[in-house]
């Protein structure tokens, strides 16, 4: 089960970012339902679902929304600054919260 729930945290994570996390996360929530698997993955895949799309622009409507409110604030986050802070931040973010998981069993 933890190696399932890391793998399917990062594949979720990666798809969130491919196909925006909406329908990412409508689909891994289907096949969770079928496969029954154990509550670590389950809650491993929601994780990813959440912090996934923090790695892209592109990853969900709310940080494509949020950065026209800051372009519009005067801002220039453009796709590669954002995705070069994300490189850093959501694999971090994904880790931690997959251990912390982990750990509280």
């Amino acid at each position: 089960p933890t190696m399932a729930a890391a793998g399917s945290a990062g594949i979720v994570a990666v798809a969130s970012n491919v196909v925006n996390n909406l329908p990412a996360g409508l689909i891994a929530s289907t096949t969770i339902a079928k496969a029954n698997p154990p509550q670590l993955v389950i809650d491993s895949v929601l994780i990813g679902v959440d912090l996934g799309p923090n790695l892209s622009v592109t990853g969900s409507l709310a940080t494509i929304l949020w950065l026209q409110v800051i372009r519009r604030e005067g801002e220039d986050v453009g796709f590669w600054r954002f995705l070069k802070v994300g490189v850093v931040v959501m694999p971090t973010a994904l880790i931690t919260a997959i251990g912390a998981r982990l750990i509280i069993g």
